[in-house]
């Protein structure tokens, strides 16, 4: 997925601004150019969905170490209602066409922060899924993955093929050098649409409303703990 560089200067709307990769699809990217120099994979198909801008997030995975892209283009304007359940449908075709053994996604998008994508697909596809992954190891067919959870790290060993979601402490994604930008140029990228693969994007999900949160009320002291336990009950909070 690909996202506007922020800058200091404010300017109005988006037209000449630098699309940058989702930092954690960075990540995603980074493992599987590692996992192919380890020799455990032979090709790397990188894939996204948006308008004619996702190119240049696609040749930058290209010139990281990705062997050919894949452009599932959307019209600009709608890219930005792209929702999750939408771009696993369409993944899960591109597997159905391109019968890989393992999808790499980032763990979630910095826009919308919804962390969906990989789950969705993996059970569209009926694989096993890791997310969440700071640490991948391969060996005799299996994944065995160390996931990032609330109450610390968790080991879990899955078979191929799966789905996997890389979080930012999985790798440290490198710079995409002159010589392997140049050789991006010519690599090639497949261009389709939604509707190629048979896919409907329409949002199942539509924003009613959104406003701010209520301004937090200033404290107030009081002289004793009598005058607390008084104002609590007056508050309803006893």
């Amino acid at each position: 997925k690909q996202w506007y560089q922020r800058r200091v200067a404010i300017t109005a709307g988006t037209d000449g601004v630098k699309h940058s990769m989702n930092p954690f699809d960075e990540n995603a990217i980074e493992e599987a150019v590692r996992m192919k120099q380890k020799k455990i994979v032979k090709e790397i198909v990188v894939a996204s969905c948006g308008p004619s801008q996702s190119q240049e997030t696609i040749r930058t995975a290209l010139a990281m170490g990705a062997d050919r892209g894949i452009h599932v283009e959307v019209p600009a304007g709608t890219d930005a209602d792209l929702q999750p359940l939408a771009v696993a449908k369409i993944f899960s075709k591109l597997v159905e066409k391109e019968k890989p053994d393992l999808v790499i996604l980032g763990k979630q998008a910095i826009d919308d922060d919804a962390n969906q994508t990989t789950q969705l697909l993996a059970g569209m596809l009926d694989w096993p899924q890791g997310t969440m992954a700071s640490v991948v190891n391969a060996a005799d067919g299996r994944l065995t993955i160390t996931r990032e959870i609330d109450g610390g790290l968790e080991d879990i060993s899955v078979s191929l093929p799966a789905v996997i979601s890389a979080d930012l402490r999985l790798n440290e994604p490198r710079y995409a050098t002159l010589p392997n930008i140049m050789k991006a140029k010519k690599k090639k990228i497949e261009k389709m649409t939604p509707e190629n693969l048979g896919v409907d994007i329409t949002p199942r999900l539509k924003i009613l409303n959104v406003v701010d949160p209520p301004v937090r009320q200033a404290g107030e002291k009081v002289p004793d703990v009598s005058t607390l336990m008084e104002k609590l009950k007056e508050k309803g909070h006893l």
